[in-house]
């Protein structure tokens, strides 16, 4: 599951970079939470949570239908 959720990452990296920002997969649990770690601009945004809510998790659920739930760390 693991390289199913890098591979979905790198398909929000693009968008997170062209602000400046990125993520790093910290952790992918068997029960489904993935916890990441936003970097860069994204570490400090205040949008931060609507991006890892509604941007990294809903395409990680898309992508990898095993994932639950999506934390940051």
């Amino acid at each position: 599951m693991k390289e199913k959720v890098e591979a979905a990452l790198n398909k929000v990296r693009p968008q997170l970079r062209m602000d400046g920002g990125d993520v790093e997969l910290v952790e992918v649990g068997e029960d489904g939470v993935v916890k990441v770690r936003l970097t860069g601009a994204c570490g400090g945004c205040p949008m931060s949570q609507m991006t890892l809510k509604m941007g990294i998790e809903r395409i990680l659920k898309k992508e990898v239908p095993e994932v639950k739930q999506v934390l940051s760390v």
